[in-house]
């Protein structure tokens, strides 16, 4: 006796061996043997043997019209041999009852199954929805292949062009469009940012990294919804003139200085800074759009603001306006260098110039200044600030080694991007040079001097923190964001409130706030401030602030080593020099592109060697390199790089302000 049986969704035929109760031995065409309940048994035939059955089955099935087979099934609930009896005209011989059972399973659009060789006709209704659908999905793939084709052929199909950025980023993975991405990268090889830079859907390696970070921080566009910008209130004008120093690219300009010889002969130093704050109130709509971005955006050659063009325009410190402003005076006894006394103002300040680095940093050098020698603009003013500056850093110096740590390394090298064209230059610039040791330093001062005014009144503001951890060297000296004063550490101050660049980030704007209700109330100014005491709202800046700043740091550095990367291939640079930084962690000497070398024969840090470039990816951003040599035990260093500059994570710019890093100052993330 043969056996048609159902198992595990399939329909088989075999050899029936042996019956033990309710389970038959089976031998299958393939001699393997199974065990088979009776109930899974859907016929019992003689002939035609089991092998031949199930070819005639199919047979008959494909011939088997699945319309008219619905018409004839009628609406109840029915047994295959009955439909059977009914459709072929007489009781079903075994092939043809397998051939129908065959068709029936295969067909679950067209009927429902009920049980073991029973079903029912789907509803017409139901049918031909169902049947709307499989021709929608029919189609559906019919237009897949077809963009599958296009883009195999280096085309982008006219349906996926405004969805390029989403399909790379933020697809919807059941579309047709990432389907047939999706198909067409596996059929290529590659992956779907280089196909979408192959077909036109990516201008570029550099739009593409940018388009990504718009998408996730951005998503909406950069552009500002219309304000309007609120004036300042009446303020005194300043008895002083004064002048700021900053790249030749900053049209932010926060801070400027100003220096006074008094009739006592002591000198009165003027830190003056941009101030917002008197006339953007907490909550307003420009406070909206600031509280939103919390910072400028960086890259090479652009930014995307924090706040609005004509907002910044009303309150950047340009020359030749008359400025609003916060002011921290510091008068000095100029036999020392020592602070008699400081005073913070609300006021107008007359500004004179806006010095940049680019056309000073080669005249004023220690030297120069030494000597008394050069000729360029406000020289008396930057002498003087140069002599309190080196007092003020070896205080620093003097606080920080009290803390138990190293003294700064102020003779690294910095780099200055800028990109005109497409072109893009970088140039190197000593760190430490005297006029960014003259704004480090008064920056420093000026944070920390209000970062101590709102704690002596008891105002909140928004600290960083550094030092004083548990764990590791490292733990202890990570960077906090608090509310409260604490000491920096690492800066060797008492206390660190961004305070300095209210036009670019939002923590010095709220601590404007704060540093103007100390001024304009006093001891009420707990009760007055925008910010109270344990606020929650305080806390939550400092969180969305801290996320945010982080992730763009993220990107500026990615832009970064994509305009290193950029600059090799101008340069057609194969054979470089390099520097070690750290164990297999090595940068190049003309621009800071970092590069992990496994296998790097251990070397001390600062160690020059020789590199042969074999390739670099700007859409992945890597670099392959292998080593030529590695200079010879004495030789000078191509610079000096200790472990501080490695490890710390806190740093002054050249804009005086602090880099925030994490761990790694001056190690990118290098994707591998």
């Amino acid at each position: 006796m043969n056996l048609f049986f159902e198992e595990s969704g399939d329909f088989k035929a075999g050899v029936a061996l042996a019956q033990q109760g309710e389970a038959y031995q089976v031998e299958l065409q393939s001699g393997k043997r199974t065990k088979v309940r009776a109930k899974d048994v859907l016929l019992q035939f003689a002939s035609p043997a089991p092998a031949e059955l199930l070819v005639q089955a199919q047979a008959i099935a494909a011939e088997i019209e699945i319309d008219f087979l619905w018409e004839v099934a009628g609406q109840e609930e029915f047994g295959f041999a009955e439909l059977g009896a009914e459709y072929f005209g007489h009781a079903p011989q075994p092939q043809e009852a397998a051939g129908l059972l065959v068709k029936l399973h295969g067909a679950p659009i067209y009927f429902y199954k009920k049980g073991k060789g029973r079903y029912k006709a789907a509803p017409e209704a139901s049918l031909k929805a169902a049947l709307a659908g499989v021709e929608k999905k029919r189609q559906q793939a019919l237009i897949q292949a077809q963009y599958v084709e296009e883009l195999k052929a280096n085309r982008l199909p006219a349906a996926m062009k405004s969805q390029a950025l989403q399909l790379l980023f933020k697809p919807d993975k059941n579309s047709i469009e990432y389907k047939a991405l999706e198909t067409a990268c596996g059929e290529l090889q590659t992956t779907p940012q280089r196909l979408m830079l192959a077909v036109g859907g990516i201008a570029s390696p550099k739009a593409l990294h940018f388009s990504r970070f718009l998408l996730d921080h951005f998503p909406k566009g950069t552009g500002f919804p219309a304000v309007t910008v609120p004036s300042p209130p009446s303020l005194p004008v300043a008895d002083a003139q004064a002048f700021s120093i900053d790249d030749v690219t900053t049209t932010e300009i926060d801070d400027a200085f100003s220096v006074v010889t008094l009739a006592d002969g002591n000198i009165r130093i003027g830190i003056h800074i941009a101030a917002p704050a008197l006339a953007v109130s907490r909550d307003d709509a420009i406070d909206a759009i600031a509280r939103q971005r919390l910072s400028t955006v960086y890259m090479p050659g652009d930014k995307i603001t924090m706040l609005p063009d004509a907002v910044v325009e009303a309150f950047t410190l340009a020359e030749g306006k008359t400025c609003p402003a916060v002011s921290l005076y510091a008068t000095l006894d100029p036999e020392d260098w020592s602070v008699v006394s400081t005073e913070t103002r609300a006021e107008a300040v007359p500004i004179a110039a806006n010095l940049r680095h680019n056309d000073l940093d080669a005249h004023i050098t220690e030297e120069n200044l030494a000597a008394g020698s050069g000729d360029y603009p406000h020289k008396a003013e930057i002498a003087v600030l140069w002599q309190w500056a080196q007092v003020l850093e070896k205080g620093r110096m003097a606080k920080r080694e009290g803390f138990g740590l190293k003294p700064e390394q102020t003779n690294r090298i910095d780099f200055n991007f800028y990109v005109e064209n497409e072109v893009v230059t970088i140039a190197r610039r000593k760190r430490g040079a005297p006029l960014d040791k003259i704004v480090a330093e008064l920056m420093i001062f000026a944070n920390s001097s209000w970062g101590k005014l709102m704690h002596e009144h008891g105002v909140p503001g928004i600290y960083r923190s550094q030092g004083g951890g548990s764990g590791g060297w490292l733990a202890k000296m990570q960077v906090r964001m608090v509310t409260h004063a604490a000491p920096h550490q690492g800066l060797g101050v008492d206390q660190y409130a961004w305070s300095t660049s209210p036009l670019r980030r939002y923590t010095d704007l709220v601590n404007q706030w704060q540093i103007l209700a100390c001024v304009q109330h006093g001891v009420a100014a707990p009760l007055v401030a925008p910010f109270k005491p344990r606020d929650a709202d305080l806390f939550a800046i400092v969180s969305a602030f801290d996320g945010a700043y982080s992730a763009y740091a993220d990107f500026q550095s990615a832009m970064e080593r994509y305009w290193c990367l950029r600059w090799l291939t101008q340069q057609q640079a194969r054979q470089v020099d390099a520097v070690v930084l750290k164990e297999e962690i090595l940068r190049l000497v003309d621009i800071p592109l970092v590069i992990k070398l496994p296998g790097m024969p251990q070397a001390a840090r600062g160690t020059q060697v020789r590199l042969d470039l074999l390739r670099w990816d700007e859409v992945d951003l890597t670099i392959e390199a292998r080593l030529l040599e590695i200079a010879a035990a004495g030789a000078e260093p191509a610079m000096d790089v200790d472990e501080e500059s490695i490890e710390a994570v806190d740093i002054i710019d050249s804009d005086g302000e602090i880099t925030m890093t994490g761990n790694n100052t001056d190690i990118q993330a290098v994707p591998e």
